[in-house]
């Protein structure tokens, strides 16, 4: 999806307005091993990315590269062709300013989003102690 002004943003600025929406968590992640890394092969990112995993669920390659495409075209990422090594030629990638600006976007969102879970969480645990189920079957003791 290209950046285009959202709502969610009063129009200000340009968002890929997924922005707060968890299941996309893989972006703002993204950006941030860039960030840290200088250059990065997709591999590495997927190595990388369990380390800001909000869930147990697996991120699919697919999806990172779909990823790393849309990053591209929105122009907060740029790639090239490393040949260096003795294999097949891969994507090497590095974030852009606009990627960086990005990433501090997505810094502001999640940092909202971080809040209020954390009043949500304040507030449900104020109104009734929360005590999980027992897994399993219960069995009786003698």
């Amino acid at each position: 999806m290209l950046r285009q002004p959202c709502a969610r943003h009063e129009g200000k600025f340009a968002c890929t307005c997924g922005m707060g929406h968890l299941y996309r968590f893989v972006e703002p992640v993204i950006l941030l091993l860039l960030l840290q890394k200088g250059e990065a092969h997709g591999y590495e990112l997927a190595n990388e990315l369990p380390k800001y995993a909000l869930t147990d669920a697996e991120v699919e390659a697919a999806a990172l590269y779909r990823t790393l495409r849309t990053l591209e075209q929105n122009g907060n990422v740029t790639s090239r062709w490393d040949t260096s090594s003795n294999g097949p030629a891969r994507r090497l990638y590095r974030l852009t300013d606009e990627g960086k600006e990005h990433l501090g976007e997505w810094v502001a969102v999640l940092g909202h989003m971080s809040n209020s879970m954390g009043r949500f969480l304040k507030a449900a645990r104020r109104v009734k102690p929360l005590r999980p189920k027992p897994a399993g079957p219960q069995t009786a003791r003698l």
